[in-house]
């Protein structure tokens, strides 16, 4: 069978980071042909897209360490039909009780068959085994109704991260029908909680951003709380807990391994890194003033930002480092506040009633997330203030949120009352409209989402 050649990319894990793309012909990719057919992820209401996402062929059934082709072809494409539908804006159909798609129509589909089913747009790709044991994946994108292509993609993986180029594909998706950057292929760490709400085991996590290869990073021996990314998305920042004295530790993901960059007796909270990845920002108390101070990501002697009385908290940078955005409560009650990145020029920004808590700017650097308290509502606003606008309602207890790489979907976390209440990973767009649980194995509390992955 003939084989069609278009850029590949290698998706590196720590056992293929060294690969070379294998040799393919060279042909000139085609020409994307104009479409109408877009979604708008500003949209506050609409029809989704439907979108038949069939499974993905194979030219040859091969046995790989994660299982024969043809049922990865499915398992691949059940992951980009859930990625697209869990961001509301497309109706994806299939894998099941749609037509299927041979190897030689991935590239060249019939056309005839999908007006009859209510598709306006065609996912069409394949999986093959290679003789060094990695798998290449092609993805296509089709308009139905003008029977042309819109764009294609193709990877190679090791067969375990085969999930990887399944997020990917639907990140081409995405990003091709919306115009805005991806965020599928993404992790998540927040932190895992067990046991009586008065006696909570509370363990650093990892997952990818729709809540699968999920583990454990801490052992739950000492409390853990606040986990952040740095930039290169290579290390997490989080406070522990031993001997009743808080520790910020940075974990390398790679390797497993945590370094102490400050120990200290005074109450230290939410550690997080500056946009450069050379600086950590947190809060401190100290005699009975609660300030916010930075210091090199590698340790070093922290310098205090704030000096009011009263407690001010968090912090979190513009994209460009040049300023941040914290919560105080020198007014008399939590609001928030912007200053720049060396503390001057503090002043408020919050005015609309109630108050505020973890704000977050998003990586964008239109918008500001924060919890609105009294409602514990997730809500954003714009970095002047103006804007706001609730993107939550209806949950007990909603906060700390934490924005996609996009800046276009926010996660939280949400609590239900009393002793028996409950912890768990959400998601919302800034339509406020679509909105959905993220499963974990435990409760779940204060997640972080990381960057893109390369």
């Amino acid at each position: 069978m003939k084989y069609f050649a278009f850029p590949l990319v290698v998706i590196a894990s720590a056992a293929v980071a060294q690969q070379s793309v294998p040799q393919q012909p060279v042909t000139p990719p085609p020409v994307a042909q104009p479409s109408g057919l877009s979604v708008d992820v500003t949209a506050e209401a609409g029809d989704d897209l439907k979108i038949a996402v069939p499974v993905l062929a194979t030219d040859d059934i091969r046995q790989t360490v994660a299982g024969p082709t043809d049922a990865l072809g499915r398992q691949i494409a059940d992951v980009i039909a859930a990625d697209l539908r869990g961001s509301g804006l497309f109706r994806p159909m299939g894998p099941s009780g749609i037509p299927t798609v041979t190897f030689a129509e991935a590239n060249a589909p019939n056309f005839s068959i999908w007006p009859q089913t209510g598709a306006e747009a065609l996912v069409s790709g394949f999986v093959r085994a290679g003789g060094d044991g990695n798998l290449t994946v092609g993805c296509y994108l089709y308009d139905v109704n003008l029977k042309s292509e819109l764009k294609r993609t193709g990877f190679v993986v090791a067969p375990r991260d085969w999930r990887r180029a399944a997020h990917k594909c639907a990140d081409m998706i995405y990003s091709r029908l919306s115009g805005e950057s991806p965020f599928f292929d993404s992790r998540i760490a927040y932190i895992a909680e067990t046991g009586p709400k008065d006696h909570r085991v509370k363990r650093l996590a990892i997952m990818d951003s729709d809540g699968a290869n999920h583990r454990f990073l801490t052992n739950g021996q000492n409390l853990v709380l606040t986990p952040r990314f740095s930039p290169d998305y290579k290390s997490i920042v989080y406070v522990s807990y031993q001997d009743r004295r808080p520790h910020v530790f940075v974990y390398d993901i790679g390797t497993g391994r945590q370094r102490l960059v400050l120990s200290t007796p005074n109450q230290v909270i939410a550690p997080r890194f500056s946009p450069d990845g050379r600086t950590l920002l947190f809060s401190m108390s100290q005699g009975g003033n609660t300030d916010i101070y930075k210091m090199p990501a590698g340790g070093g002697t922290p310098v205090r930002l704030t000096n009011s009385p009263g407690i001010d908290v968090g912090g979190s940078f513009s994209p460009d480092g040049s300023r941040i955005v914290f919560e105080s409560d020198r007014s008399g009650k939590q609001q928030l506040y912007v200053m720049n990145a060396d503390g001057s020029d503090q002043h408020r920004i919050s005015f609309g009633g109630g108050s505020y808590a973890t704000p977050e700017w998003s990586p964008r650097g239109d918008l500001i997330a924060y919890t609105r308290l009294g409602s514990f509502n997730i809500g954003v606003m714009s970095p002047s203030g103006g804007g706001e606008r609730a993107l939550t309602s209806g949950g007990w207890q909603d906060e700390s949120p934490t924005w996609s790489p996009n800046g276009r979907v926010i996660q939280f976390f949400r609590s239900t009352p009393g002793r028996s209440g409950t912890s768990s990973v959400w998601q919302v767009d800034l339509t406020g409209r679509n909105i959905r649980k993220i499963p974990t194995p435990v409760d779940g509390s204060d997640p972080t989402w990381g960057p893109l992955l390369p």
